[in-house]
């Protein structure tokens, strides 16, 4: 949608952390990112990997959209402050806030290292913290907003491989969003999560398939596929719509809950699938 026509979020401003993508093609932040700029958000989108970031921004420029962007580390508080600040600055008001920064390490309780599971931690839970704190009070004297952390299914159920650290975090960020949500409800504040499943997103070839699978790229997609009830696994696109819904006025009576996106795999009862 070129900018300037009406649109699910026409009007809003939002800020979206982690807006690049690990590799080619469509990611859940990039794909968020362009989204909420066809349905009428002023967007800005933050990421550590500039030539990542500026990918997004090309991809919505080619569509007649434009996204602001500036380079962050989600993880560095430092940095943190000073994107907040240049982003309210830009955008004179943040009325949605995406938390899209995660990822997932190897390992269980005895095998993990304690500075993997503290970078894990950093990676996936603190930081969507310390954005949360920061941007409340935004939002609060602003007269409200809403909220969106991304978490994972890993947080409700064990498919394997062992990853304790990101099952912990991504738990954590759930259960961190309902409380939040119910504190801030009065102020006008809304927090909700999606959580995704296996999602076909350009993760899979540059990390997971490099990092479990470097010899068979076709057997631990289709395995990954196989797991889903649905047959396939999602994409950035079905992420990116939940984000959507959760971020827009249509949901303007939704907080403290989440929206999962796998394909029914948290209904089932599989065994775990160490190589998936």
């Amino acid at each position: 949608m070129p900018a300037g026509l009406k649109g699910r979020l026409a009007g809003k401003t939002a800020l979206i952390i982690g807006a690049g993508s690990v590799g080619e093609g469509w990611g859940n932040g990039r794909a968020t990112s362009v989204l909420f700029a066809r349905e009428g958000a002023t967007v800005f989108g933050t990421d550590r990997d500039q030539a990542a970031l500026a990918n997004t921004a090309d991809l919505a420029q080619a569509e007649g959209l434009s996204i602001l962007t500036g380079t962050c580390d989600a993880t560095n508080s430092q940095e943190l402050d000073a994107m907040v600040a240049d982003a309210h600055e830009r955008l004179g008001r943040i009325d949605i806030l995406v938390n899209n920064v995660g990822g997932s390490a190897p390992g269980d309780v005895v095998s993990m290292s304690d500075d993997v599971w503290a970078r894990q931690m950093d990676h996936n839970l603190a930081y969507v913290f310390q954005s949360m704190k920061r941007m409340i009070p935004i939002m609060v004297a602003q007269g409200g907003g809403a909220i969106v952390n991304l978490a994972s299914i890993a947080a409700l159920r064990f498919f394997g491989p062992d990853c304790v650290a990101y099952a912990a975090a991504k738990a954590g960020v759930i259960k961190m969003s309902q409380v939040t949500a119910v504190k801030y409800a009065p102020q006008g504040v809304r927090v909700n999560t999606v959580v995704p499943g296996l999602m076909n997103t350009p993760l899979v070839t540059e990390r997971l398939v490099k990092a479990r699978s470097p010899d068979d790229a076709e057997g631990l997609i289709a395995a990954r596929h196989a797991q889903v009830p649905m047959g396939h696994m999602g994409e950035a696109w079905d992420v990116a719509y939940a984000a959507l819904f959760l971020a827009s006025d249509e949901a303007k009576h939704v907080t403290g809950t989440e929206l999962i996106v796998d394909g029914g795999l948290s209904a089932t009862c599989v065994a775990p699938n160490p190589n998936a």
